[in-house]
Parts: C-alpha cells; sequence; structure tokens
C-alpha cells in the first residue's frame, strides 16, 4: 500500500459524514495553512449536475493546445486519488506524483490535528496547497457537491464562473426541486465575476438569473448570448463576436456539444490572446476523459467476449445521465444496429428506477451487480426488480466479470454498455487492466 494510501485512509475517520456541507472547517484549516486560496493562478469555477468534467477536460485540452499549463482538480477519481489532481506545465500536465501527495496530506493532517473535517475537505486542501505553490497560467476547479457550501468554494475572486446543465441528483444535501438545487449551483457566483451558463431549464435559469442579478455576476447564457449546435458534420459555435466552424468534439454522445459549447463559450469570455481558434479547434478532438462513453480498448475485459462484441463504460448516475445516454446508445444503434445489453451497478442513494427508464424499449436486457467494495452499494437483487418495474428484463451476476460473460453469449454482433456509477467505472478500469494515467497521461 502506498503512503498516501494509509494517509488517505486517516484521513476518513476524521468526520463521522462522507458529507457535511459547511465551509467553517475548511476555513480555519485554510488559515493555519496560510490561506492558499489566495495564491492561486486565475481560477475558472466549474459548477453543474452533469458535464462538469467534460468540460474541464475540454478547457484543459484547449489551454495545452495554446501551450499553456493549466492546474486541473476534478473528483472523484476513478482508480487512484492522484486523478484528483493535476499539475501544469507547458503543453501538457502530469497528475500528482506519489512523494508530493503524501507530503502534502500529511501537512494537512498536522494542520488540522484531531479535529473533525471531512475527507473532501481536507483532501481539497492539500490541492489548494499544491496548486498554489506551483505556478501556472490557470486553475480548472471543478465543484464536488453543489457550489454555495463546497469546500472549493472558498475562492474570493475567480476569473471566471462555469455552470452546466442542472438536473435532479443529492437531493438529500441540495433540496427536491430545480430551484432550490439551482440555487445551490449559483452559490459559486461572485461579485463582478462574469459565469457562462450551460442550457437550462426555465426554472432553474430563472433561479441563476436572480442569484446573480444580487451578486452582479454578468451571466453569458446559452441560447441568448451564445448557441452551439451541430451541423454537417461540424461544430456551429456563434455568439455576439462571431461564429466559429469547428470539429465535432472527441468525446462520444450528443450531449457533447452542449459540453464542448460551454467550454467553448468560457475560452471566448476569458479573451486570453495567447488561445486563438486554432487552439480551440484541436482541443475538442484532443481530450481524454475516461468513462464517459468511452469504448474499451485491449485488455482483461474484452478478453471474456467474442471480438465481435462491444464494450462501453459510461460513469452518469442520475437521470438526466440516463437520458442523456441513452440518447448516445439510440444514435449509435441508428448507425450501426446491434442488441444493446445493460451491465448496470448503482449507490442506494441514487434514482436507479429514473436513470434506468430511459433504456426500456432500447436495450435487450439489463444484468443487475453489486459495486464491488462499496458499503453504499445497491443490491443486485434489488435493482433487478427496480429494472423490471421500468419494463426492462433484467438478471443478476455474482461479478463484473460474470456480467460481462454472460452478455457476451448473446449470439451475434451486440453491444454492451456498462453503466450507472463512477464508483463501477472505476471498479471496471481497474480490471481491465487500464490505469486511469494510461488514458490520460501519466504521473509525474
Amino acid at each position: 500500500m502506498a503512503v498516501s494510501d494509509t494517509i488517505l485512509k486517516r484521513l476518513l475517520e476524521l468526520h463521522p459524514k462522507a458529507i457535511d456541507l459547511r465551509l467553517e472547517r475548511m476555513w480555519r484549516l485554510l488559515e493555519r495553512l496560510g490561506h492558499p486560496e489566495m495564491r492561486l493562478p486565475p481560477v475558472i469555477h466549474v459548477a453543474g449536475t452533469n458535464g462538469k468534467g467534460s468540460v474541464v477536460a475540454y478547457l484543459r485540452a484547449v489551454m495545452e493546445a495554446a501551450n499553456l499549463s493549466p492546474h486541473v482538480y476534478t473528483s472523484p477519481h476513478l482508480v487512484r486519488f492522484h486523478e484528483r489532481i493535476r499539475l501544469g506545465r507547458p503543453g501538457g500536465g502530469d497528475l500528482i506524483g506519489e512523494a508530493l501527495l503524501s507530503a502534502l496530506l500529511q501537512e494537512c493532517e498536522a494542520a488540522n490535528g484531531a479535529e473533525p473535517i471531512t475527507f473532501f475537505e481536507i483532501t481539497t486542501a492539500a490541492a489548494l496547497l499544491a496548486f498554489a505553490r506551483q505556478p501556472a497560467d490557470y486553475l480548472l476547479l471543478e465543484v464536488g457537491l453543489g457550489g454555495r457550501l463546497d469546500a472549493t468554494n472558498v475562492v474570493a475572486r475567480p476569473r471566471l464562473g462555469v455552470i452546466t446543465a442542472v438536473d435532479y441528483d443529492h437531493q438529500h444535501f441540495l433540496g427536491d426541486t430545480l430551484s432550490a438545487i439551482a440555487g445551490e449551483k449559483a452559490g459559486i457566483l461572485k461579485p463582478g465575476v462574469p459565469a457562462v451558463i450551460g442550457p437550462q431549464s426555465d426554472e432553474g435559469l430563472a433561479t441563476i438569473e436572480r442569484v446573480a442579478a444580487e451578486t452582479q455576476s454578468p451571466l453569458l447564457i446559452a441560447g441568448q448570448d451564445w448557441h452551439a449546435f451541430e451541423q454537417h458534420g461540424a461544430l456551429v459555435y456563434q455568439d455576439e463576436s462571431g461564429l466559429l466552424d469547428l470539429p465535432l468534439p472527441l468525446l462520444s454522445g450528443r450531449f457533447q456539444i452542449e459540453n464542448a459549447g460551454i467550454a467553448v463559450a468560457a475560452i471566448r469570455a476569458l479573451g486570453d490572446p495567447r488561445i486563438h481558434n486554432a487552439h480551440v479547434a484541436a482541443g475538442l478532438v484532443s481530450p481524454h476523459w475516461p468513462a464517459r462513453m468511452q469504448r474499451l480498448g485491449p485488455g482483461r475485459l474484452r478478453e471474456l467476449v467474442p471480438e465481435d462484441v462491444e464494450i462501453w463504460l459510461d460513469g452518469g448516475h442520475n437521470p438526466a445521465a440516463g437520458r442523456a445516454v441513452a440518447q448516445s446508445m439510440a444514435d449509435l444503434n441508428d448507425r450501426v444496429p446491434r442488441p444493446l445489453i445493460l451491465i448496470t451497478g448503482m449507490l442506494k442513494t441514487k434514482e436507479a428506477a429514473g436513470f434506468i427508464r430511459p433504456f426500456a424499449g432500447l436495450a435487450a436486457e439489463l444484468i443487475a451487480v453489486t459495486i464491488p467494495g462499496e458499503d453504499n452499494a445497491l443490491p443486485a437483487a434489488t435493482l433487478k426488480l427496480i429494472a423490471e418495474a421500468q419494463d426492462l428484463p433484467a438478471e443478476t451476476a455474482a461479478s463484473i466479470e460474470d456480467a460481462v460473460r454472460q452478455a457476451g453469449t448473446r449470439p451475434g454482433p451486440s453491444r454492451i454498455l456498462i453503466c450507472g456509477s463512477l464508483y463501477l467505472a472505476g471498479r471496471v478500469l481497474a480490471l481491465h487492466g487500464q490505469m486511469v494515467s494510461d488514458i490520460s497521461e501519466r504521473p509525474a
């Protein structure tokens, strides 16, 4: 076990709750650490329900195409904690190295002492220390949960805010209406700091606009101030500065048009003269973002099925993600028809029926698994009953490997989609023998 793994295990014991949305503990620790949040590169703060990670991936790719050095903070990780912290350097960054991560975690642990603090709070403080100590052109800072009380919301004046689509998720923390959830996301808006707003429901947008009026935050709103759409095999982006004819994004799925548009709008809002349209075009076709409509290549799981069986992986886990991924699989089926088999595992805290419902009539069957190593995993037998209630034939499997083998027994070419949880996706990538650093460059 790596030193950082031992420290991270200890840090889990500092608070009885995995999630406790308050900022007092974060402010206390940051003060003891000398306020690293005040010494960061220009921050682009990204909130929203779905699409945050993809938008960050596009922004990073565009900046690196321009030979800039963005730091990146995302969560959760898929295989190794190091994935959350990427230190920028011109042309391409590196995942944080083991020695540096361990040292930062120990420093934060010593500063905090035995006082209560959540795992996400203290590890976010460690990331901010890393970002404050190494120069970079930007920091792409992804919100963990919500926004207003998220541990990342300690930057007094970011360069830019971004809010992707707001939908239902984490209702037990954020509220059970779109207005309440949007209000929490809009908590990242800061006085005088512009924010790019992705496509929203009328209810969600009204709330974001109300908060923006209170904070006097200028908004750049999808469908009003900028537009992005697919036309003739290209991504067309238009705002008051003109029209861009760009390549379609590399990441799969119709919803990636929306995410790419948000990223382009954010780049345009920065107005950085070092970033040209050619860099934007290059960035759209070069990002790496594992477990987002990812087709698995060679590896252990592929060896369990015939060569004519495709295996896809997506970490979406709420109803909006279910609709988006189902639409993407339907689009794929329109181009190359194949029976679709779902392998699904979810957490008890997620709305399983809402996630599964869009696949009814699209998938031939669902094979339910219990996510291994997760105390909060929904039992496979329960997930099977939920799927059957959505008119989707279902069975269970004892493991991910068994589920893949079962799915691969259908005669003829077929398509497997493993979905329902980022935690499941992480287990899949580890089983497949593909570390995330293999996809998104090497750890330092």
